[in-house]
């Protein structure tokens, strides 16, 4: 049996004139692939009846990257430097990470998806690290350099956590295309790494379900720069053949 993986699509609007379109990068998909998982696109714009027809036929669901989360979600104001907003995608990621926390399905958020996960749960985000957080690391520096796979700075994992297990370290090096980050954890969620500023850089659940959110792109780095994150994607979708099969067998 081949996990059904669902990943949340962004909106793109190349010309004015044109309808939007929806999707994700490639490496997105190419990680699921190579760790066995069967990928499905998920369009935002979805009613809720919709959507949770094809989240019941998902054995996981992977929150990817993309632009900034309306800061009414976590009951802030609208930042002077807030990015892009995308409201569908937004509830529609909020009601798949929801669903998933309930129910144990496995969920995985990488950089965007991980502040989703936080924000779902109920907790908060810094909206632009460089004006609310004193450092002298731009957590943008793999954009500056036009680069996906390039290794902007260090960061430490918690050595009792599920990501430094599957990863086989505590300390690597990541790339790094955000300026928003988790602020305040959400319950139930801890925090496992960090960047050497102290920026939250991983977070995971406290409880049995399959949940991590990571704030690099490991999806760039798993086919040569860094192949041990292939482990994370083979044990996410490793968890998610399990929980297709247990639900399968209740």
């Amino acid at each position: 049996m081949t996990p059904l993986i669902g990943i949340s699509c962004g909106t793109f609007h190349d010309r004015d004139w044109c309808p939007p379109s929806y999707g994700h990068r490639q490496t997105y998909i190419d990680a699921v692939l190579q760790a066995g998982g069967a990928p499905l696109l998920i369009p935002p714009l979805l009613d809720a009846a919709t959507l949770r027809t094809i989240y019941e036929r998902l054995d996981g669901v992977l929150l990817a990257g993309g632009g900034d989360i309306a800061p009414n979600h976590y009951g802030d104001q609208p930042h002077e430097r807030l990015g892009t907003i995308d409201p569908p995608r937004d509830l529609t990621e909020l009601r798949l990470a929801r669903w998933a926390a309930a129910e144990g399905k496995p969920l995985l958020g990488i950089c965007r998806g991980v502040q989703l996960i936080n924000v779902a749960l109920g907790g908060s985000l810094y909206q632009d690290i460089p004006s609310q957080i004193d450092t002298t690391i731009d957590h943008n520096l793999s954009y500056t350099h036009e680069d996906w796979t390039f290794l902007a700075h260090s960061i430490t994992i918690a050595a009792d956590s599920r990501l430094a297990r599957m990863l086989g370290t505590t300390h690597l090096m990541i790339n790094s295309l955000h300026h928003q980050a988790v602020r305040r954890v959400a319950t139930g969620l801890r925090a496992v790494a960090w960047a050497p500023d102290g920026v939250i850089e991983a977070l995971e659940s406290e409880g049995p379900t399959f949940i991590i959110g990571v704030q690099c792109h490991p999806e760039a780095l798993q086919a040569t720069v860094d192949p041990r994150w292939q482990h994370l994607f083979a044990a996410f979708v490793q968890s998610c053949g399990d929980h297709h099969r247990q639900s399968r067998a209740a």
